[in-house]
């Protein structure tokens, strides 16, 4: 997975290193990115709603109203047995019943929880499109619109949040701002080489193409179940 996210990582340099002989623009390019990065720091923003100070009670909403499920713990160590109830409880006509599987994937930073306690067998791999259940951690969550921030990486592998039936993700409660203009700066500021890409997931997939009808699972996972820790 490394291999390939540092293949694009090259892929992007070249093209953009034409795009930049192309122009004209030679030598480092520091100064260019600094005086970037003072031009977004420096304009005002629009106007925006007021948010409550409680930005973790408001995320759940928000989620909530998009069509998630939510949860809060208190510890991650409690994640395994959350997800064998949220799976046990799943409430699947027969002919969806393989969809409710205690069988899945992770992102490599929940390898080490105790997933065979709870009855679950969890890879720490990315997933390779049959997997019907993928857990996922995020970069940061929005609470004005209850949207997951999604980073991509080697230890982030966004196939796992697109192609599960399920999608449970992991939210920290740290890690949860105010609005949109909060997660990028935030994505600027910790990231500064700008990851491959970032996804902004606000519940399940859904469409409403077809006679004006919203059916859900159509590009993604039919459900998102998000668990807030801490």
């Amino acid at each position: 997975m490394s291999s390939a996210i540092d293949a694009n990582a090259a892929s992007r340099e070249a093209i953009l290193a034409r795009v930049r002989s192309a122009l004209g623009k030679v030598g480092n390019r520091d100064d260019a990115r600094a005086a970037a990065r003072t031009y977004v720091a420096a304009r005002a923003q629009g106007p925006r709603p007021s948010m409550p100070v409680d930005l973790v009670g408001r995320f759940l909403v928000r989620a909530a109203d998009m069509q998630s499920t939510v949860e809060r713990l208190s510890s991650l160590a409690q994640l395994p047995a959350a997800v064998a109830r949220y799976i046990d409880a799943l409430d699947l006509p027969p002919a969806l019943a393989a969809q409710k599987s205690r069988q899945g994937v992770c992102w490599p930073e929940f390898a080490d929880l105790g997933w065979a306690d709870a009855g679950l067998e969890i890879a720490p791999r990315p997933t390779r499109g049959g997997d019907r259940l993928g857990i996922t951690g995020s970069f940061c969550a929005i609470a004005e619109t209850g949207t997951l921030v999604i980073t991509t990486g080697a230890a982030t592998p966004s196939a796992t949040v697109l192609l599960p039936d399920t999608h449970v993700a992991v939210v920290r409660a740290d890690r949860i701002v105010a609005g949109m203009e909060e997660a990028f700066a935030l994505v600027r500021a910790e990231r500064p080489g700008m990851p491959r890409a970032v996804n902004l997931v606000s519940g399940p997939s859904r469409t409403g193409d077809i006679e004006q009808t919203i059916v859900l699972g159509a590009h993604g996972p039919f459900r998102v179940h998000v668990v807030v820790v801490g």
